[in-house]
């Protein structure tokens, strides 16, 4: 049984959200709502956290275990793009899972366990997530300064061990966005949980 899972968090990125078509490299931050953040206990428009060089959005939530296994390099990742002038926030848009393991006192008490110093905000409907086509947790895109999409995909090649990594895609493409120099590999395979969206 424990295999069959595996396989089936393994295959979600392949699974059909053909009414949610992903943002394709060069597209533009899609219209948002304002969304509550767990951190700061405010309400926040996803663009007015765009920095000069950009903005980076990983949807992601509490309790999938790729997360969890990945979740040790939010810090370096939001070192980085503090490096680079780029906003950074955590979208949990299961809305599914909203009465228990991602409800806001959960996100809340989870942000604070995890010592959080970004915005982690609440996508109460999916909208968001169903805009950008976001299929996993975690699952990332990049945005310039000009909020076109510049980078989609993992945060690394080695969601299993940090010291095991080789290619540390979204590093590479957060400093390469900062330099203002092309980005070498623009999309890679997301891997994660299915979110547990609202569809309708």
């Amino acid at each position: 049984m424990k295999q069959i899972l595996i396989f089936l968090l393994v295959l979600s990125p392949w699974l059909s959200f053909g009414q949610f078509p992903v943002l394709e490299i060069g597209d533009t931050l899609p219209d948002n709502e304002d969304m509550k953040c767990v951190v700061s206990n405010k309400d926040v428009y996803v663009d007015d956290l765009n920095e000069d060089n950009g903005l980076l959005i990983i949807f992601s939530c509490n309790t999938c275990p790729f997360v969890k296994a990945w979740e040790d390099r939010y810090p370096i990742v939001n070192s980085i793009a503090e490096d680079n002038d780029i906003g950074f926030a955590l979208i949990n848009s299961n809305y599914l899972k909203r009465i228990g393991d991602d409800s806001p006192q959960a996100m809340k008490k989870h942000a604070q366990v995890q010592e959080y110093q970004w915005p982690y905000l609440i996508d109460k409907e999916s909208k968001l997530a169903n805009s950008f086509g976001a299929q996993t947790t975690p699952h990332i895109f990049l945005f310039d300064g000009d909020l076109k999409l510049v980078y989609k995909g993992a945060i690394d090649d080695n969601y299993k061990n940090a010291s095991n990594v080789e290619n540390f895609y979204l590093k590479n493409a957060l400093e390469s966005l900062g330099k203002g120099e092309e980005i070498a590999t623009k999309e890679t395979r997301n891997l994660g949980c299915s979110i547990k969206r609202k569809t309708d």
